[in-house]
This record gives structure tokens, C-alpha cells and sequence, in this order.
């Protein structure tokens, strides 16, 4: 994740002490003080879900899949993951909400000391859902809206779902959740992000994360008509500055992201180069810290069958099954290639990727998307949107 707020803006935000390193260092600047030192898991506990949405990177189901965790191996994952001692468990699906025993494993999930959050599409949350999500243990919620009515429910495949989000939303404030819109920059929706800054101004939402298109499960159907040209995401980079800006100064404190195109880091660092030089001595070290995509080491998923992936779009690769091994044991084992690729620093990048000068801060951006597009998982992400010239600039800033 990029934290827009925090580096073009200079606000320390809540999550900080996750991208860029130890909570008693938040303050520090310094590189030394490393992330990454145990995953953020992301625990798609179900299939099932009741939208089909266009771009769903798991190809939601209308009904649970064959297999899945039940609540007792839910609880013995929920344990794996607290001996772990990873920084924050998101459940996610599918839709979560649809799980029956979702309150008794967030009721868990909070006596094992985690702080779990909940990535939902936010249409079953009424108040009282909400008064409960709360009373279970919830620490967070992340509600997804993908454009204004008529494109949001056209994308999500159901009339009636925006209005029904941003009821979830409006609830989830009320019981006094930090709640996260999450929009999907797609090519039907990228021309409408400037409505949804509206829209997160006009509700004083506290954070909004805006994703790029993962080519993942029917995210991957949809890639050469939903993909942004590099100019298009340029501007939609651009805007999201703006706006980021023009919330900072009206005093609102909301916290903007960009997620799963870690060229952002370079261009957003090219930008303070250029605008904002009396913020790089912050930005940099930052960015360096942060170091980009997270995939196999800062970020992993574990799937509705208890499978575990490099992160939440790779569940076409299992690495292991936390009913045969724990969760940690199995994160740790680098005897298959490719978990041992993306833990190599370098990594084994291919073409334009292996030799760019800003890799530091990508650390070559999404794989799942450069092996959906090529077949070669160390292939360059076709979603690079900067020039050689500009990643050479970024180069040298970083040398200096």
C-alpha cells in the first residue's frame, strides 16, 4: 500500500507503524528499522457470496465451496495465526458476512489477541449488524464501492448494491468503526474516481484505498478490456494527489491509498522530486523502507480449503495446507521455487524489471499479474506506466 496521505501530505496515519516498520519507531526516518518481519494475513474464509462481481480475483461462488474451513479448523487456523504473531488479520471472502459462524470466530479470533478486520461488500451490514460486528471483536471494516449507482451495480452484477454498500457504510460509521471504501481502478470506472472522492468527502470516510485491477480470477477475464493505459493511470495518479490534498487542507482526516501498482512509489516519488523537494528527505527513506511489492513476504493469504498463497490474488499456487502443517512453518519453508524467489532480494526478474533503476522501491510490482499476461511469473508487469527515462531519474535520486 501507498500511503498518499502520509508522503505527499506529511500526515502520520493509523497503520504507519505496518508499512513502514516497528510502532516505537514511527517517528524515525531512518531505514535501518525493517518491515515485513511477519505477514499482514489475509483469510479468504469462504467462497461463497451473494454479488458476481466482474472483477472478483477469487471467482466468487453463489454458494460455499466443497472443503472449506469449518469453525473448529477455522479456530485452529485462527491459533497458528496468533502464535505467528502476524500484525493484522483481514477476513476476507467472497463475502465473509455470509459465513454463519462468523461472530463466534471474530469472538475468537479477538481472545487469541488479534485485531481482525473484515474486507466485505458491505450490502448485509444493517445497524444491528454492525452493533454485532462490534460486540464480536471487529476492529476494522473495509466496504468496496467500484463507481457511482448505475456503474457500481452494473459491475457488481446486482441492482440495488450501492445503495445497500453505502447503507453498510453509513452503519459502520455510526457504531463508530475506521471504515475503508475500496474502488477498483478499472477501464469502465476510472473516469468516476473524482465522484467517489466526493463521495468519501461528503460521508467523512476515513480511509479510502484505491486498488488496481489484480489479473486474478475474473479479474483476468476482463484485463485487456478493463486495462489502463499508462496515460490514463497517470491521471488517475494525479487526481488521487489532488484530491488527497484538498482533503488535508478542508482539515478532514482521511487517510488515502493506492494498492497493487507499486509503480505508484516511483511516481509518486518523481512527483515530490519535482513539487514537493522539501518532502523527500522524508519520502524516501519511507518508500525505501516500505520496499514495495510485499507478495511472499509482508502480505500472504490462506484460502477457503485452508491453502496457503503468496498473497490474496495467488490462489492458483498453494504452498502447503494448514490442516497438514502450521501456518508459520509452512511461510517459512522456501523449498518451492517460487516462495523462494519472491523472499530473494533480489528477486529473479526478467526484462525490463531485472535491470530497472527504481526497483528498490517496486520490487517488481504485482506477480500475479505478470504471469497471468505472460505465463512467466518473473516477466515484467505489464501495468508499468513510467518511462525508462523517468525510472532512470528515480534511479539517481535514489544513489544520491
Amino acid at each position: 500500500m501507498l500511503n498518499i496521505t502520509r508522503l505527499w501530505c506529511g500526515v502520520t496515519t493509523p497503520g504507519d507503524h505496518i508499512r513502514y516498520g516497528d510502532r516505537a519507531h514511527q517517528g524515525s526516518t531512518s531505514p535501518q528499522f525493517g518491515v515485513h518481519q511477519r505477514p499482514v494475513v489475509v483469510w479468504n474464509s469462504t467462497r461463497r457470496c451473494n454479488l458476481h462481481c466482474v472483477h472478483c480475483y477469487i471467482a466468487a461462488l453463489d454458494k460455499p465451496e466443497p472443503g472449506e474451513l469449518d469453525t473448529r479448523q477455522g479456530m485452529q487456523l485462527l491459533d497458528q495465526i496468533a502464535e505467528y504473531t502476524t500484525p493484522m488479520l483481514l477476513i476476507s471472502g467472497g463475502e465473509p458476512m455470509s459465513r454463519p459462524d462468523l461472530y463466534p470466530l471474530l469472538r475468537y479470533a479477538s481472545s487469541k489477541g488479534l485485531r481482525p478486520g473484515l474486507s466485505t461488500n458491505g450490502t448485509l451490514i444493517t445497524r444491528q449488524v454492525a452493533r454485532e460486528l462490534r460486540e464480536a471483536g471487529l476492529a476494522y471494516v473495509g466496504i468496496s464501492i467500484d463507481g457511482p449507482e448505475a456503474i457500481n451495480d452494473k459491475f457488481r452484477g446486482a441492482r440495488g448494491a450501492f445503495a445497500q454498500a453505502l447503507e453498510g457504510i453509513r452503519n459502520s460509521l455510526a457504531e463508530g468503526f475506521r471504515v475503508s471504501l475500496r474502488f477498483t481502478l478499472t477501464g469502465y470506472n476510472y473516469s468516476s474516481l473524482g465522484e467517489i472522492f466526493d463521495l468519501v468527502e461528503r460521508e467523512r470516510i476515513p480511509r479510502f484505498c484505491i486498488y488496481h485491477l489484480a489479473y486474478a480470477g475474473r479479474g483476468a477475464r476482463i484485463m485487456d478490456r478493463a486495462h489502463l493505459t499508462a496515460e490514463e493511470t497517470r491521471d488517475a495518479l494525479d487526481l488521487c494527489l489532488e484530491r488527497t490534498e484538498r482533503l488535508h487542507q478542508r482539515g478532514l482526516d482521511t487517510e488515502v491509498l493506492t494498492v497493487d501498482n507499486h509503480t505508484d512509489a516511483a511516481y509518486l516519488l518523481l512527483q515530490v522530486m519535482g513539487k514537493r523537494p522539501q518532502l523527500l528527505p522524508t519520502a524516501m527513506p519511507l518508500l525505501l523502507r516500505n520496499g514495495g511489492n510485499a507478495s511472499g513476504v509482508g502480505i500472504s493469504a490462506v484460502g477457503p480449503k485452508g491453502d496457503v498463497h503468496a498473497d490474496q490474488f495467488s490462489h492458483h499456487r498453494s504452498f502447503g495446507n494448514v490442516k497438514d502443517r502450521s501456518f508459520g512453518a509452512i511461510w517459512e519453508d522456501t523449498s518451492d521455487p517460487i516462495m523462494a524467489g519472491l523472499k530473494a532480494k533480489p528477486r529473479p526478474l526478467k526484462g525490463r524489471c531485472a535491470s530497472c533503476p527504481a526497483l528498490r522501491l517496486c520490487n517488481g510490482n504485482l506477480r500475479v499479474r505478470a504471469e497471468t499476461a505472460t505465463g512467466d511469473p518473473w516477466a515484467p508487469d505489464p501495468c508499468c506506466y513510467m518511462s525508462d527515462a523517468e525510472l532512470r531519474r528515480v534511479g539517481e535520486a535514489l544513489h544520491d
